[in-house]
């Protein structure tokens, strides 16, 4: 029996179990899914679990469940591709024939003193449910300093600010204008809610030191009663260990099928990829369906096609609480009530395309 392992249970290994097991999976083929948890954990909306605005439940999709897939719950902590083996944290080592890695990323602190160990954050469930324990046992008045103010930054200072709106929010930006890389108009909106709702949002910052109460700005010294990281990220540890080309952000460097140059059973998806996109699930999941028709040529021992269809994306969507947000769609900007319905519609769907 040929067996595909597949590391993480993310969006780009969920979007290859949906197309492999609702259409007629080769007869010779067994999949085995590792992942730390046995549900796939919606990430785009991890900010609304710390924030206390939705429950854990609402961030848990199940696994798919079929007679060829078996599903081992662990931590990986080494990827041998010479091997063709994975070994977890219990002693547990399972080969494969194919393999693919989806296991995200964690934060990057970029070496700033004290930001590993005095900062929350909303990169798994499981640091979601410790960050959401930490901001909504604070007190009346307490501050919060979110650092970073990319979608996750933006998304999670606006939905605690409807949360909490007794306590004091700082949003540091290091650009500045929020969402500097977007039409200004963009960034006018998001800006302007954040000014009504109060939302202290602290422009070209550089956050140098973190410590237990203080964050350090450049030169001046902010007193903070909790800080959360959404300041960038970098490719969990069993990917780093991996013997192979990276770019400059420790991304794996892969060939135009997605896999890794040195070891053509081996693919990559998700945010561990070096792709010339921001890592985002829609990525993800348009690596996913690609390395779906790679591996249904591998196993049919078909010729590889000669060119890949470029990665076209449709944009992203963001909230700013529950009754607005805002969306770059076909070079268009989209804001207000409307857009946030779109990203309900979508999280919809998609819960509904995977059961």
């Amino acid at each position: 029996m040929r067996k595909l392992v597949l590391l993480g249970a993310g969006y780009g290994n969920m979007r290859i179990l949906l197309r492999l097991l609702t259409k007629e999976l080769p007869s010779d083929v067994e999949i085995t899914l590792v992942d730390r948890t046995p549900f796939h954990s919606l990430k785009t909306e991890f900010y609304a679990l710390a924030s206390g605005t939705v429950s854990d439940s609402v961030v848990r999709v199940p696994l798919p469940e079929h007679d060829r897939l078996k599903v081992v719950g662990g931590e990986i902590i080494e990827i041998r591709p010479d091997e063709k083996c994975v070994y977890l944290d219990d002693g547990v080592q399972i080969m494969y024939d194919e393999l693919v890695i989806g296991l995200g990323c964690e934060d990057n602190y970029h070496d700033v003193p004290g930001a590993a160990e005095y900062t929350y954050s909303i990169q798994t469930i499981g640091k979601s449910r410790v960050t959401y324990e930490k901001l909504l046992g604070l007190g009346s008045g307490a501050t919060i300093g979110i650092v970073g103010a990319g979608l996750s930054g933006i998304e999670l200072a606006s939905e605690l600010r409807e949360s909490r709106p007794d306590l004091n929010i700082k949003l540091f930006d290091r650009g500045p204008r929020i969402l500097r890389d977007f039409p200004e108009r963009l960034s006018n909106y998001v800006k302007g809610w954040f000014d009504e709702h109060n939302v202290d949002v602290v422009a070209s910052s550089n956050i140098t030191k973190v410590e237990p109460t203080t964050l350090f700005n450049h030169e001046e010294t902010i007193a903070v009663d909790a800080v959360v990281w959404t300041a960038g990220i970098r490719p969990v540890a069993p990917v780093e260990k991996i013997d192979t080309e990276k770019d400059g952000s420790g991304r794996v460097v892969l060939n135009k099928y997605h896999q890794l140059p040195e070891f053509n059973d081996v693919y990559i998806v998700g945010d561990c990829a070096a792709l010339p996109y921001a890592p985002s699930a829609q990525v993800a999941e348009e690596q996913a369906e690609q390395i779906v028709r790679i591996l249904r040529n591998v196993w049919n021992n078909e010729p590889l096609p000669e060119t890949m269809p470029e990665i076209k994306l449709k944009g992203f969507l963001g909230s700013l609480g529950k009754k607005q947000g805002f969306a770059y769609l076909a070079d268009r900007t989209v804001t207000g009530r409307i857009a946030r319905l779109l990203k309900s519609g979508v999280l919809w769907m998609y819960k509904w395309h995977n059961g």
